[in-house]
């Protein structure tokens, strides 16, 4: 099978946008709606340009557009974005007028950027990039739907890279939605964040590469049984979870990895980067981070220790959504 590699990995967060800088010193969230810093988009990108698109579409074009600088590629064999949400802040304005307004006078660039796959469409535009474009949308897989796909596509030789994107906004009517239901802003829950990751995979070795995919599996279970991975994963040194300060969540992946993983020291990332539906491709790049550092901060650590230095581990990437879709990426050092 080829090799494939995390070859350059860009975002903006919670944290400070387009800098690894949280590895040494994360930004401390209290409250429970958080949205992400953005850095500014008058350096990046012209004015007539900054006006027309919408805040999910400016990070994305960003990230994208940086990952693929770092990696010297300027049209990637594939796009392919995950997103929960997709332009939820264009919907939301779309709809409030066609309310307002009786149906008249609407905006068209508010419904023309509506669209979940609206962000794949502009990376490749701008881009002018006409291979591939996919867009997932599966809630709290998506990300790892659009990252399989990649590596599936790169493993049977039908491309060479891949630009992975993991989006998601949140506006305050929505975290107000979520909120009532139960999903976001609960007693001790982690902070309500917003994704705009972007992540270029390659089948070739780079100078800076972060680290390398061995797999990537998906699992459903709704019917309450153990889970049961197809894969037999051994010589795991690490395994980063979704944890979120829910006991209904959190419960989930300790008893798993108590009877999958025993032993094996559990790491989190959703209490420095917030959650949303795309929030585990943070994950995937705290992790990333760690093996192409050498260094496991000791505030990744679920049970917080020292700082921990990696000569060669192995570290999976494990995220469950709802308790019936459960996700596994492995990562290693190149």
């Amino acid at each position: 099978m080829n090799s494939i590699y995390i070859n350059s990995i860009k975002h903006i967060s919670a944290q400070k946008p387009l800098s690894d800088e949280w590895f040494d010193e994360p930004v401390q969230n209290s409250e429970n709606y958080v949205r992400a810093t953005d850095p500014d988009f008058k350096q990046y990108f012209a004015p007539n340009t900054a006006r027309r698109l919408g805040k999910i579409l400016k990070r994305a074009l960003l990230v994208s557009q940086a990952a693929m600088k770092n990696d010297d590629v300027s049209q990637p064999d594939a796009i392919i974005t995950g997103t929960g949400l997709g332009c939820i802040e264009n919907t939301e304005l779309f709809l409030d007028k066609m309310v307002r307004e009786g149906e008249e006078l609407l905006n068209p660039t508010q419904f023309m950027q509506s669209t979940h796959n609206t962000v794949s469409s502009l990376v490749a535009i701008e881009a002018k990039c006409h291979n591939y474009n996919m867009t997932y949308s599966h809630k709290g897989i998506s990300f790892e739907c659009a990252l399989q796909d990649a590596f599936l596509q790169m493993q049977s030789g039908k491309i060479q890279n891949a630009l992975v994107g993991a989006h998601d906004e949140m506006t305050p009517a929505y975290f107000t939605l979520l909120k009532k239901v139960g999903y976001l802003g609960q007693s001790n829950q982690t902070f309500a964040g917003e994704s705009a990751v972007a992540m270029m995979l390659s089948n070739r070795k780079a100078k800076n590469t972060f680290c390398k995919i061995d797999a990537i599996e998906k699992v459903y279970n709704g019917f309450g049984l153990p889970v049961k991975p197809a894969m037999t994963y051994t010589g795991i040194d690490f395994v980063m979870v979704g944890t979120n300060g829910v006991a209904e969540n959190d419960n989930i992946y300790f008893e798993n990895c108590v009877r999958l993983f025993p032993n094996v020291p559990l790491l989190q990332y959703k209490h420095i980067f917030g959650e949303s539906y795309t929030a585990p491709a943070f994950g995937v790049y705290a992790a990333a981070l760690c093996l192409k550092n050498g260094k496991i901060p000791g505030f990744l650590f679920a049970e917080k220790g020292a700082d921990c230095k990696l000569a060669s581990a192995k570290i999976l990437c494990y995220n469950q959504f709802e308790g019936k879709n459960h996700t596994f990426i492995l990562l290693s050092n190149v």
